[in-house]
């Protein structure tokens, strides 16, 4: 790996040009992130009733006593045997969040659909902490366009990230987020698909301040070397 050497004052000037911009980016991040708390809300009028550590609970009662949701959408289709490689990297960073964001006034919980004994079971083999919960039997995955129908993966099309796409597997990954008011109404406020969540893992953004960063662009695709973490060869 070859790269441009310089003495350490041309170092400090060229990082300087650098920072700035850095805190451009930041200071666009900031705007970006303003915007998104502005965008309209839809009511949530449709009953889902999810199966979790703590038995049957319903959307409001994920909530825990506060008044912001937060859900990772984690990739695990009832017939596999295990969760998605890619989502089980993201969830890697997930364990201890969820007392700091219940001190902002938010829960965190990841629903994915397989039955609750294969999400305990996996939950156990990865060491994660965090509230897991299954959307089986439900309609809530396929309402917040993360799990495809047998007719959609047959016709080749369905609805992800805002437009008609070639889904690839029949679940994908997501994150959204609710609100509900004083009087229990329930507000979906924001959902994010695809590159969206690449901010809501800690571990490739590590990568980005490396030398080689993420390292991908020879990979036949951009995740080809992620495992889970107790499968990797060393």
């Amino acid at each position: 790996m070859e790269h441009r050497i310089v003495s350490h004052d041309e170092w400090i000037e060229e990082r300087k040009k650098f920072l700035a911009a850095e805190k451009s980016f930041t200071e666009a991040r900031d705007r970006l992130s303003r915007m998104r708390r502005e965008l309209p809300w839809e009511r949530v009028d449709k009953n889902y009733l999810f199966d979790g550590p703590d038995g049957k609970e319903t959307l409001a009662q994920l909530f825990a006593g506060r008044s912001q949701l937060i859900v990772y959408h984690f990739m695990f289709d009832p017939e596999w045997d295990s969760g998605c490689p890619s989502c089980s990297f993201w969830a890697d960073n997930f364990n201890g969040i969820d007392v700091h964001l219940a001190h902002r006034d938010v829960t965190f919980v990841a629903i994915s659909r397989a039955p609750l004994a294969k999400l305990q079971a996996y939950r156990k083999r990865m060491g994660w902490s965090f509230k897991w919960l299954s959307s089986f039997q439900t309609d809530f995955n396929h309402d917040y366009y993360v799990t495809f129908t047998p007719q959609e993966m047959a016709a080749g099309t369905a609805f992800y990230n805002y437009m008609q796409k070639t889904p690839p597997v029949s679940e994908m990954v997501g994150i959204s987020a609710f609100y509900k008011d004083e009087n229990g109404r329930i507000f979906h406020t924001y959902s994010t698909y695809e590159r969206g969540v690449d901010m809501l893992n800690g571990a490739y953004h590590y990568l980005d301040l490396a030398p080689k960063g993420r390292d991908e662009a020879e990979l036949s695709f951009t995740q080809a070397w992620v495992r889970r973490h107790d499968e990797y060869e060393d």
